[in-house]
This record gives structure tokens, C-alpha cells and sequence, in this order.
């Protein structure tokens, strides 16, 4: 499998691209318009065909017609706000498992493959460019813990935005020592959630 990440300096926003080399299937997650040249050119130089596109939430920023116009050029099925009725894509001999990770906004979507989760914004809480706070704060608890948390320890978790150049983590290391999850309760979580004011804005946390 060929694993590409694309970092833009600019929003510190990161896409991904998959391409599994012995059957030529490609996935891409969270791309923006501005990558879909270097992304079509990437499937050109590896002669892959993109089999699905995976989103794991959007804002209502990012709905612009000239980006949706461009994201429409990568001609794939679109995978988003939901999970499908059948969770396990194919991807070649391979398969990608879609998770309903909620919170962070009500329909968000993380991706598992292999020893892999792409979580999205999940876990910056304060941190994300497009709103303030979690949209809903008590499904984002349960998403982290329930779902990302009881991933096994080594599992990679990686995000859609990075964190002073840091693109990745561990669940182990998140769940011991994330700002906002690690070592607190969930009343605790939800107090300090709702403490946060309004337009407050800070660097992405967690990542």
C-alpha cells in the first residue's frame, strides 16, 4: 500500500491518499479543492484509479460552489455525513472501515485501515478553524471514549489538521494524555466545554 499525505502550509490541513499498488485502487480522505491537481497527478505517475472519496466532516465554509465544483472532478463515490449501509469498503483485497464518530459536528465519519484511524478534527475540541466548540459536546465524549479509545493502544491516529507539524499520534498516548480527554471525567469535560466563550480561537489541540 502507498500512503501520501498532503500537509498545506497555509491551514496546516491535511489530506490523504491510499493506493493499494497491486490492484492500482486508490482512497483519498478529507481532500481539498486546491489538491485535486496533485492528486490526479499522483494516480497518474502510480496508474491508479480512485475508488472512493471519504470525507470526514465538512463546515459550511468548505461548501462553496467553486470547491464542490472542483472536489467533482475526482469522478468517485463520495463517502460522508453517514456511514454507509455496508461499513466495510472495498479497496482492492483490502477494506476500509467507516465509523460514526459524532461530536465534533453531528455527522462526523472517521475511517479505520489496518493499524490506522483517520479521526478528522475529533479531538481539537478548541482547536478547529471553522467553529469555536464541538457542535455536540456529549456525543464527541462518547465518540472519543466508546469508539477511538477502546482501539488498541498502538493504534495511529491521524488527524485533519496538524498540530505544530505533527500529523499523528497514538490512542495509548491520546488516551493517557490528550489536554481534553486524557485523565478526566466526562462531567468534567462537559464543564469545561461549556466554560469556553464564545469566538474564542486557538491553535489545534490533541493532534
Amino acid at each position: 500500500m502507498l500512503f501520501r499525505m498532503l500537509l498545506d502550509e497555509a491551514t496546516g490541513t491535511v489530506s490523504y491518499l491510499l493506493t493499494q499498488a497491486e490492484t492500482g485502487e486508490a482512497v483519498v480522505i478529507d481532500p481539498r479543492a486546491a489538491d485535486v491537481p496533485v492528486i490526479r497527478a499522483m494516480l497518474a505517475e502510480q496508474r491508479a484509479q480512485l475508488r472512493w472519496v471519504l470525507r470526514t466532516h465538512a463546515h459550511a465554509a468548505q461548501h462553496s460552489a467553486a470547491e464542490q465544483a472542483a472536489l467533482a472532478q475526482l469522478a468517485a463515490p463520495w463517502v460522508q455525513q453517514r456511514p454507509p449501509a455496508q461499513p466495510l469498503l472495498p479497496l482492492g483485497d483490502d477494506y476500509i472501515e467507516v465509523l460514526a464518530t459524532p461530536g465534533h459536528t453531528s455527522d462526523c465519519l472517521s475511517f479505520r485501515w489496518r493499524d490506522r484511524l483517520f479521526c478528522g478534527d475529533l479531538l481539537a475540541v478548541d482547536g478547529c478553524h471553522y467553529q469555536t466548540r464541538p457542535s455536540q459536546p456529549q456525543s464527541l465524549w462518547d465518540s472519543v471514549h466508546d469508539v477511538v479509545f477502546r482501539l488498541p493502544d498502538e493504534t495511529l491516529l491521524f488527524a485533519g489538521c496538524a498540530h505544530r507539524g505533527r500529523m499523528v499520534a497514538t490512542v495509548g498516548e491520546q488516551r493517557r494524555w490528550h489536554p481534553w480527554f486524557g485523565n478526566t471525567s466526562r462531567d468534567a469535560f462537559l464543564t469545561r466545554v461549556a466554560s469556553l466563550p464564545e469566538g474564542s480561537r486557538s491553535g489545534p489541540a490533541g493532534h
